[in-house]
């Protein structure tokens, strides 16, 4: 049976229309991950080489279980945005002889076989070996690896257990947040006893039962979950929720765009998917704290208008860059009334542009760094509205993939999680505000990189007229094309 399901896979797979769609860059992407799989096995053999230059005086095998807490950590919160529990087409299996158990079982195998199982795999296992090589013990080792490998697959299981807990997420970040701010500033390094407890493991092999055991209860734990709601009536029922109206009666001033920016209001306060992108467009604010709190970064201005970029263009680099595919589920309806394509990607224009100065305004406490870091924020500002906003629009025009609006963006669902496209058509935003600061920079002086930045962004905002008659071309020419797309069953 677990053959068939093999068979069935593949064949969903190769016959699909997706498949045959961007040969080029599939094989761009072939080649991606086979340079980040190759830079994480060098990871893996020099890690320990690495820890023991960096730190001489402490044990490479010691450093790493003190800070592993913060790699588990941070593998659960990357799970619970991106990852999901592959699916395939069970419910025609509902209705023949097929045991649930058998199909449960074929589920929960797949997620094993998970990106997010395999590259941790590919570092801890080099690492493992490179310590064997130096002469730690055997029994030891062999029983840390396989501790290290449970808790990855416990991690896998307890995201599908809480992937629509949100209080439980919010609650682990808050504490990661905690912790690692009191880390920080040294005022309680949450990796000391973290660090006891895992080289305690590593120190006591016949431990290696706890982590096992917790996998196994983890194991069945998420599988009574699934068996309890795998039934064809509870598979094809429809949630029937209360939605209350809100009054957005002031967006009238606005004039002809005004319906559009009502509609996706509503669409990012009712659906899953979209107020997910607002939390994590609201994350973005932070992260100039990344690069600004490091000296190392001062001297490099480039990577400081990278980041720039990050903390006022957050909304527009993820929910922006979902347009027109928010509106895939009723774009067949949408594009047979009588709307001028203008209009339609002008609301779209406005929201990310009212996304941005709200950031701007949040981001004033980035004064604390200095007047340049802000200045830098400000003309970043400028950039993303007067240019990168124009970029985004012009990608959604070869962005056909559909969005499922109440489906978190997960790496495995039905919505093709990650498209390439995006990739392609988002570098130019990330590279030319650090190519057009870098320039001036270089040959005159900082203030005139940060005028060059602002310049383009004007500049953009005064042919916003001409450029947009452009971007409207682009789309009417694919309208079709898009049309058919989001009809297509993915």
């Amino acid at each position: 049976m677990i053959n068939r399901f093999l068979s069935f896979e593949w064949k969903q797979f190769s016959r699909s229309s997706y498949f045959k769609k961007g040969i080029a860059i599939k094989i761009v992407m072939a080649f991606a991950v086979l340079y980040f799989g190759g830079m994480a096995l060098l990871l893996g053999v020099g890690l320990y080489f690495i820890l023991k230059k960096a730190m001489p005086e402490i044990d490479p095998m010691t450093t790493v279980n003190n800070y592993v807490l913060y790699w588990f950590l941070f593998d659960f919160m990357l799970r619970y945005f991106m990852q999901q529990l592959p699916v395939m087409n069970v419910k025609p299996l509902m209705s023949i002889p097929v045991k649930r158990n058998t199909i449960i079982y074929y589920l929960l195998g797949k997620t094993t076989l998970s990106f997010f199982n395999i590259l941790p795999l590919i570092i801890v296992v080099p690492f493992s070996t490179v310590l064997l090589v130096q002469g730690y013990p055997v029994i030891q080792v062999v029983a840390w690896l396989i501790s290290f490998v449970a808790i990855t697959l416990s991690l896998n299981f307890i995201n599908f257990l809480v992937n629509k807990n949100n209080p439980v997420f919010y609650t682990v970040l808050v504490l990661v947040a905690t912790f690692g701010a009191l880390e920080h500033f040294a005022v309680f390094k949450i990796s000391e006893p973290a660090g006891y407890a895992f080289n305690y493991l590593y120190n006591t092999p016949y431990l290696v039962i706890l982590p096992i055991v917790i996998l196994v209860g983890l194991f069945y734990a998420t599988f009574k979950y699934i068996k309890k709601g795998f039934y064809l009536d509870d598979a094809i029922s429809k949630k029937v929720k209360e939605v209350s109206g809100s009054d957005l009666s002031w967006l009238n001033r606005f004039g002809a765009v005004a319906p559009f920016l009502k509609n996706d209001i509503k669409l990012i306060v009712r659906n899953a998917r979209p107020r997910q992108v607002m939390m994590m467009s609201f994350m973005f604010l932070f992260y100039g704290l990344i690069f600004y709190t490091q000296e190392t970064y001062r001297d490099m201005p480039a990577i400081l208008a990278f980041a720039s970029m990050f903390i006022t263009g957050g909304f527009l680099m993820t929910f922006g860059q979902h347009v027109p595919s928010w509106d895939s589920e009723y774009y067949k309806l949408l594009m047979s009334q009588n709307i001028p394509y203008k209009t339609y990607l002008e609301s779209k224009w406005y929201l990310m542009v009212a996304a941005v100065l709200l950031s701007f305004i949040l981001s004033t406490p980035y004064i604390y760094f200095g007047w340049d870091i802000f200045g830098m924020i400000a003309a970043g500002a400028v950039f993303n509205i007067g240019l990168n906003s124009y970029l985004t629009l012009f990608g959604g025009a070869l962005n056909r993939v559909p969005v499922e609006l109440n489906v978190k963006a997960k790496a495995f669902s039905n919505t093709n999680g990650f498209n390439p496209t995006q990739l392609m058509i988002g570098l130019p935003k990330f590279l030319l505000p650090m190519l057009i600061f870098y320039v001036p920079y270089k040959l005159i002086s900082f203030n005139a990189g940060l005028i060059a930045l602002a310049l383009v962004g004007v500049l953009g905002i005064v042919l916003k007229p001409y450029i947009f008659k452009l971007i409207e071309g682009v789309y009417q020419k694919g309208k079709y094309k898009t049309i058919a797309a989001f009809s297509e069953k993915q």
